[in-house]
């Protein structure tokens, strides 16, 4: 049996969570067009045959602005460190000085997986010389995929299943993830807005899960708390009539309905809270 904490990190909207899920044959991790909508880490575990891999889906490498922003690469450094494979992603769009020496330094001697990522979109007359400017970098090994179409996924696995250490699962063999079904419920609801929502209305935005009713006979009763940093903000969740709220709340029940397997009856709040992104104590509060 082998068994070991993967950390998968590179820099925003390089389709890092969107490979988890591809890895799990299963959407755990939130995915948007937009950077940036990964804020924490998300453990995600696969278990096959006598493998067990607990991948770590990570914010973005990015230069901190705010509390929020530093806490996100606290949370990146903390899942390099603890890990005992990384998968850097990358692009074809990618230069040399791209590849993160300063995070790459804490994993200290452990194998460093280069994914090239989203290679269905470019001849392979691009994709072979960029594989060989990295072959010089060090790492354990380089693997081309395609983390939307799965194209190169099991080759991936093949690469992480070697690197793992000998030891006993670390969780349960039908377990998914360690954290509890009202995060993946807040994390829904913020994916429909990041969806729904265009300039700064997705980034201003952070969804606690108020209450998390289990009933034997009925409905389960979720009530949530989308908080914004402005009055202007709020009006524009909330909507003419609240109708975009509305729209939010019918668009996503279904999704969570599926995940807990399990209806629901879905409420939804705003409330201002300003300056939230830079309130660390707040941040503490709501899970970050």
């Amino acid at each position: 049996m082998k068994t070991g904490y993967v950390a998968i990190i590179g820099e925003p909207n390089v389709g890092k969570s969107t490979l988890l899920n591809s890895l799990l044959g299963m959407k755990l991790s939130i995915v948007s067009e937009k950077p940036q909508t990964t804020r924490g880490r998300v453990l995600g575990i696969l278990t096959e045959g006598e493998y067990q891999v607990c991948f770590l889906d990570t914010p973005g490498i990015l230069k901190p602005a705010f509390e929020l922003q530093k806490m996100m690469i606290d949370e990146l450094r903390i899942a390099v460190k603890d890990s005992d494979v990384v998968v850097w992603m990358t692009g074809l769009w990618a230069k040399p000085e791209h590849v993160p020496r300063d995070l790459l330094r804490l994993v200290k001697g452990r194998p460093i997986i280069a994914v090239i990522n989203k290679v269905d979109l470019y001849p392979k007359t691009q994709v072979l010389p960029f594989i060989d400017r990295l072959k010089d970098q060090g790492f354990y090994s380089i693997v081309p995929v395609s983390a939307l179409t799965g194209d190169g996924i099991d080759r991936l696995k093949r690469a992480i299943f070697e690197c793992l250490p000998e030891g006993p699962f670390l969780y349960p063999a039908e377990d998914v993830s360690d954290r509890p079904e009202k995060f993946f419920v807040a994390e829904m609801i913020r994916e429909k807005i990041f969806q729904t929502f265009k300039k700064e209305i997705p980034y201003a935005t952070c969804v606690a899960i108020e209450e998390f009713k289990e009933r034997e006979k009925g409905k389960f009763f979720i009530r949530a708390i989308i908080y914004v940093e402005r009055d202007s903000q709020k009006a524009i969740l909330i909507g003419k009539k609240g109708q975009s709220l509305k729209q939010v709340g019918a668009s996503v029940r279904p999704k969570i309905e599926r995940f807990i397997n399990h209806t629901v009856y879905l409420e939804l709040w705003v409330k201002v809270r300003e300056k939230w992104q830079k309130d660390k104590k707040f941040l503490k509060e709501i899970g970050y």
